[in-house]
């Protein structure tokens, strides 16, 4: 599951790994979350890779009401090439989507620990996902995506049983090339990521806030690491059905 995360890196940064000539700035964000734009990127033409804002928040094209329909913030990458609301776009409209980490919440009991979960050595982690365009009878349109998710490696699963695919730079080619690389093709890129690659840092409660959007809201805390139980059973949330 990924519902919130952050961008904080600078423009020339996500322009260098992408080979982008050139990137309309965009400041640091700190909470980005559902029904807000994101950038993803998208394959153009054969080997070029471009950048588009979308609503986090993925609308199939077969919807009739988009205001009506529950936001699909994550797919599950075991089943989105079967699944009505996402084959399409896992077989035609692959994306890439920069970041600079994400939280997730560990639940102990009825309390809930934030976590920001980033490259342990700094830098952009890029996710997988997937995006579409609605378009209505009188021709207005909505550009729309989702994250694709696999289960946790072994250092995440004692907070959360799932975690974002993760899409190295040497497959960003591959990855969007929907042309030839089918979703059978590219299975093996959505499996679970390094173990040491990401670290956890606990932090407050502030970013259970969306408007709380400044980068204190990253500022770690102190917590009994030993209260951190995996769960057995872990209940999957209304968006893991997905």
């Amino acid at each position: 599951m990924c519902a919130r995360y952050t961008l904080t890196e600078t423009t020339e940064a996500v322009e260098t790994l992408f080979g982008l000539e050139s990137l309309d700035p965009f400041p640091p964000r700190y909470n980005i979350a559902p029904t807000q734009p994101i950038l993803m990127m998208t394959a153009s033409g054969v080997c070029d890779i471009a950048p588009i804002l979308v609503r986090w928040g993925f609308v199939p094209n077969w919807v009739k009401e988009p205001g009506e329909f529950s936001l699909l913030l994550n797919a599950r990458s075991e089943t989105a090439a079967e699944k009505p609301s996402f084959r399409n776009a896992m077989r035609h409209r692959r994306t890439l989507v920069p970041a600079s980490g994400y939280y997730e919440w560990h639940r102990q009991g009825d309390a809930k620990q934030a976590y920001l979960i980033r490259p342990r050595n700094g830098g952009i982690l890029t996710f997988g996902g997937l995006m579409e365009t609605w378009s209505s009878a009188n021709g207005s349109e909505i550009d729309s995506g989702c994250i694709l998710t696999t289960g946790s490696n072994q250092s995440l699963s004692p907070i959360h049983h799932r975690m974002p695919v993760i899409i190295r730079p040497e497959d960003f080619d591959r990855w969007l090339n929907c042309r030839t690389q089918e979703p059978r093709h590219v299975e093996e890129l959505m499996l679970p990521f390094d173990d040491d690659f990401l670290e956890c840092v606990p932090i407050g409660k502030a970013v259970n806030t969306v408007t709380n959007s400044g980068p204190e809201i990253q500022n770690p805390v102190e917590i009994d690491e030993e209260s951190v139980q995996k769960d057995k059973e872990p209940k999957p949330d209304q968006m893991d059905l997905f």
